[in-house]
C-alpha cells in the first residue's frame, strides 16, 4: 500500500493542554495506587485502598479546582475541557467522595470488602469524566465502555449471592446491547458526515441539505437508543430495578447518581451540538421516550414493596424529567439539566445510603413494611430518610423541588407544554410512593422484628453532605444555578 492513503491522527500536546487534563491524570494515578495497594498489605481486604481513593478524589477535586478556567480542546479535537465538563467533573467527584463514604463500612459488613472494589469505582468515575469532556463520538463510547465495564464488576461483587449474580449479568447483557446501538449510530453519522467529531458534525449538518437524509436520521435514531438505556429511559429501562437490586447498596448508590450523571453530560453536548440542528429527532422521538418514561416510572414505583426497586424505578422517572430540560434545549433547558443533576445526585445519594444502614452484619432490611417503628426508635436516621424521600417528591423548600421548577419553566418557554403537564401529573403521583415509607416509619410497628441500624461513622459524614446540599440548594439555589449557566454557555457558539 502507498505510504499517504490512510488517514493519520497526529496530536501535539502543549503544556497547557497538558495541564487541563490535570484532573484525568491525578484520578488515573489514584485508581491505579488503589489497584496496587492492597497487594502490599498484610492482611487481605485492608482498608488502605478507601484512604488512597480518598485522597485521590480530594486531589482530583483541588485540580478541578485549578482547571476550572480552562476552554480548550485537546487530543486532535477529541477531548474539550471547559466550563461546562468541570462541572460535571465536579459532580462526578462528590458522588464518588459520597459513595465512597457510604462504602467504608458497609463493605466490612456485608464482607465484600476487597482492594479492587475501590479501585473499580475510581475507573468508573474516570469513565464518566470523560464522557463528560468527550468532543468525538468515539470518545463517547471509550469513556462509556470504561464506566460500564466497571460498573458491571461491581454489580456482581457480592459472590455466592445469585441476586449479585444475576444483576451483573442482566446489566452487562443489556449494556453490550445498548453499545452496539451507538456503535452503529456512530457508524451511520460518520458515513452521513464523514467525521465523528461533533464540532465537525455540527459544521456539516448546518451548512449541508443532506442534515434531513435517512442516513443521518437513522445514525441519530441509533445513538438516542444508545443513550436512552444509559440513563433508564422507557422502553430501554429493563435492566434497571434488578441491576438497582441485586448490586451491593453502595454500588446502587454509586450507579444511580453517577452513571446517569456522566449519561447526561454526553447527552447535553450531543443535542446542543447535533440533535439541534435536526429538530425532527429532538422533538419527536425524545418527547415520546420522555412521556413514556415518566408515565412507566412513576405508575410502576407505586406497586413496589422492595426499597431498592422503588427507587430504581423513581430514577427512571427522573430520567423523564431531566429529559424535559434536554428537550427544551437553549441555554435555560440545558442549564436546568445540569441544575437538576447536581440536586438528583444528592437526594438519591442520600436516599440509597440510609439503606446502607438498615440492617446489621449480612442482615438487609430493605423492604417498606420492615421500617415500621424507626421513627421513633432513630429519629435522626428517618428525618434524614425523611428529607430525602421529600426532596426526591419534589416538595419545597428541598432542591428538587427548585430543579423540577427550573425543568418546567424551560419547558413551557420553548411550547413544549404538553409534556410539561405529563410531567406535573406524573410528579403528582411520586408523592404516594415517596411519602408511603414514610408513614410506615412514624405510624406503623414493625411487621416483624424491629428494624436494627448500622453505626457508622463515615456514612454518617455523607449523609449530612447530601443532606445539607438538599436544604441549601432547596433554599439558596442560586449559586448553583448561576455555576450551571455559566457552563452551559461555554458550549454555546
Amino acid at each position: 500500500m502507498r505510504p499517504g492513503l490512510l488517514p493519520t491522527l497526529q496530536f501535539s500536546m502543549q503544556p497547557g493542554d497538558a495541564m487541563s487534563l490535570l484532573p484525568v491524570w491525578v484520578l488515573s494515578a489514584a485508581a491505579l495506587l488503589a489497584l496496587t495497594v492492597d497487594l502490599f498489605s498484610r492482611r487481605r481486604g485492608a482498608m488502605w485502598s478507601a484512604w488512597v481513593s480518598l485522597l485521590g478524589l480530594g486531589a482530583t477535586a483541588w485540580a478541578i479546582w485549578q482547571t476550572r478556567a480552562f476552554d480548550r480542546t485537546v487530543f486532535g479535537g477529541m477531548v474539550r475541557v471547559d466550563p461546562f465538563s468541570q462541572f460535571f467533573a465536579a459532580t462526578i467527584v462528590g458522588i464518588t467522595i459520597v459513595s465512597v463514604l457510604f462504602s467504608w463500612d458497609y463493605v466490612k459488613r456485608t464482607q465484600i470488602l476487597r482492594g479492587e472494589y475501590y479501585a473499580l469505582m475510581l475507573f468508573a468515575a474516570l469513565g464518566m469524566i470523560f464522557m463528560a469532556q468527550a468532543n468525538d463520538l468515539i470518545m463517547i463510547f471509550l469513556g462509556l465502555e470504561l464506566m460500564s465495564l466497571s460498573l458491571y464488576v461491581l454489580a456482581g461483587m457480592r459472590l455466592g449471592r445469585f441476586e449479585s449474580t444475576e444483576a451483573a449479568m442482566k446489566y452487562f447483557l443489556l449494556g453490550a446491547f445498548a453499545s452496539g446501538f451507538l456503535l452503529y449510530g456512530i457508524a451511520f453519522l460518520y458515513g452521513a458526515t464523514g467525521s465523528t467529531n461533533l464540532e465537525k458534525m455540527s459544521g456539516f449538518l448546518i451548512e449541508s441539505p443532506l442534515a434531513g437524509s435517512p442516513l443521518v436520521l437513522i445514525g441519530l435514531g441509533l445513538i438516542i437508543v444508545g443513550f436512552a438505556f444509559k440513563i433508564a429511559a422507557v422502553p430501554f429501562h429493563m435492566w434497571t430495578p434488578d441491576a438497582y437490586e441485586g448490586a451491593p447498596t453502595s454500588v446502587t448508590a454509586f450507579m444511580a447518581a453517577g452513571s446517569k450523571a456522566a449519561a447526561f453530560a454526553a447527552l447535553v453536548r450531543f443535542s446542543s451540538m447535533i440533535l439541534a440542528h435536526v429538530p425532527i429527532t429532538s422533538s419527536s422521538l425524545l418527547e415520546v421516550v420522555a412521556i413514556l418514561t415518566l408515565i412507566v416510572g412513576n405508575v410502576v414505583a407505586i406497586m413496589q414493596n422492595n426499597l431498592k426497586r422503588m427507587l430504581a424505578y423513581s430514577s427512571i422517572a427522573h430520567a423523564g424529567y431531566a429529559l424535559v430540560g434536554v428537550i427544551a434545549g437553549g441555554a435555560d433547558g440545558h442549564a436546568a439539566v445540569l441544575f437538576y443533576m447536581a440536586s438528583y445526585a444528592a437526594m438519591t445519594l442520600g436516599a440509597f445510603g440510609t439503606l446502607t444502614l438498615l440492617g446489621r452484619g449480612l442482615d438487609e432490611r430493605l423492604d417498606v413494611r420492615e421500617l415500621g417503628g424507626v421513627g421513633k426508635r432513630h429519629p435522626v436516621l428517618a428525618a434524614l430518610f425523611t428529607l430525602f424521600m421529600l426532596g426526591l417528591a419534589g416538595i419545597p423548600p428541598t432542591a428538587g423541588f427548585v430543579g423540577k421548577l427550573y425543568l418546567f419553566r424551560a419547558g413551557v418557554e420553548t411550547h413544549h407544554v404538553q409534556l410539561v403537564i405529563v410531567a406535573l401529573l406524573a410528579s403528582v403521583v411520586s408523592v404516594y410512593y415517596y411519602l408511603r415509607p414514610v408513614v410506615v416509619m412514624y405510624m406503623q410497628e414493625p411487621a416483624g422484628s424491629p428494624v436494627e441500624v448500622s453505626r457508622s461513622p463515615a456514612a454518617g459524614v455523607a449523609l449530612a453532605i447530601a443532606a445539607s446540599i438538599t436544604l441549601v440548594v432547596g433554599v439558596l439555589p442560586g449559586g448553583l444555578a448561576d455555576s450551571a449557566l455559566r457552563s452551559v454557555l461555554s458550549l454555546l457558539p
